[in-house]
């Protein structure tokens, strides 16, 4: 986390206010911890897989739709 802050405010530069830098800073803090939507996609996909593999295994407790 450290490196990305750092990156952020390397890339930027000079800053008007402490408002601003802290802006920045709240963004890029954001950026890290919000999933982007090609992972919330990839996790879908694995998801998949993973419910096909529970119904053969688990066929009398799960019920698919």
């Amino acid at each position: 986390m450290n490196s990305r802050l750092r990156k952020a405010t390397h890339n930027r530069g000079h800053f008007p206010s402490e408002q601003a830098a802290l802006k920045v800073l709240y963004l890029a803090v954001r950026e890290q911890i919000t999933p982007r939507a090609s992972d919330i996609n990839h996790v879908a996909a694995r998801w998949k897989e993973a419910l096909n593999q529970f119904s053969l295994f688990f066929e009398d407790r799960l019920s698919i739709r």
